[in-house]
């Protein structure tokens, strides 16, 4: 078999599909984006992504899986339009509220998903989906990204297939099937006929997780779903028995950065 001629976006679906953590609704998300909106906006991981781009040329922007706002209100005053989509309602409200306070009007919200019409989207120079990839169908979202851009196309996807170290899977004595790796991402769109470009940066990891046992083992449900409650007694012994200094250290997480020009 030749390298071409295997469908790593099938392979892609086929273990997105099968994977112990799912999508989050558009309701989860709502109910998490208060939080988001109190750390995101100070991450490492906002310049190390900026840093990346390349704003020669490019005037407008498409921003998919904008969240409240943390790479776009950034980008504002360096373009003349930015378009900002996401499916949370309340994630627009709040990348609203922050741009009003920080008397940027030059951002226009969409509240759709991946899998809405994007046919009365306005094409932009640079289009960026940013930690947002979480898709079921690699290649249907890469082509809609590739169609909506005039010049460059930027996606940030997480390196590893999981945010719960092998640690706490371990305290846990739970097997999980990953998401699929940024790997797939890179060979579908060279079966998509695109040379890719790739980068790595890092994020705040699961640090701010041991600020409480509660937030503890709110974090790793969220990460894998539910647990039970001889999961959740395992998770507070695990916590309660680490070492004070491990219970604040900071730790990060890797992301690739994907990028081609049209």
């Amino acid at each position: 078999m030749r390298f071409e001629d295997i469908d790593f976006n099938k392979l892609y679906m086929e273990q997105k599909e099968a994977t112990t953590s799912k999508m989050k609704s558009k309701e989860a998300w709502d109910i998490k984006a208060d939080s988001m909106n109190k750390r995101v906006h100070k991450s490492i991981y906002n310049e190390q992504f900026l840093k990346l781009l390349n704003l020669e040329k490019i005037d407008t922007l498409l921003d998919i899986g904008c969240g409240v706002g943390n790479i776009s209100l950034k980008l504002a005053p360096k373009l003349s339009k930015i378009y900002c989509l996401d499916y949370s309602t309340k994630m627009l409200e709040l990348l609203n509220e922050n741009a009003k306070k920080q008397n940027i009007n030059n951002i226009t919200t969409i509240n759709k998903s991946w899998y809405d019409s994007w046919d009365d989207i306005s094409n932009a120079d640079l289009v960026i989906a940013s930690r947002s990839m979480e898709v079921k169908n690699m290649k249907e979202a890469l082509e809609k990204l590739n169609n909506k851009a005039n010049k460059k196309v930027v996606i940030s996807y997480k390196v590893g297939g999981s945010f719960v170290s092998d640690e706490i899977l371990d305290v846990l004595q739970k097997d999980i099937i990953k998401k699929p790796d940024y790997i797939y991402v890179l060979n579908i769109l060279y079966n998509m006929g695109i040379n890719a470009s790739l980068n790595f940066v890092q994020s705040e990891g699961r640090g701010t997780i041991y600020t409480s046992k509660e937030k503890f083992i709110e974090s790793v449900s969220w990460s894998i779903g539910s647990l039970r409650s001889d999961e959740i007694k395992k998770l507070e012994i695990y916590y309660d028995n680490l070492d004070e200094n491990k219970k604040f250290k900071e730790d990060f997480v890797s992301w690739a950065i994907i990028s081609w020009d049209k």
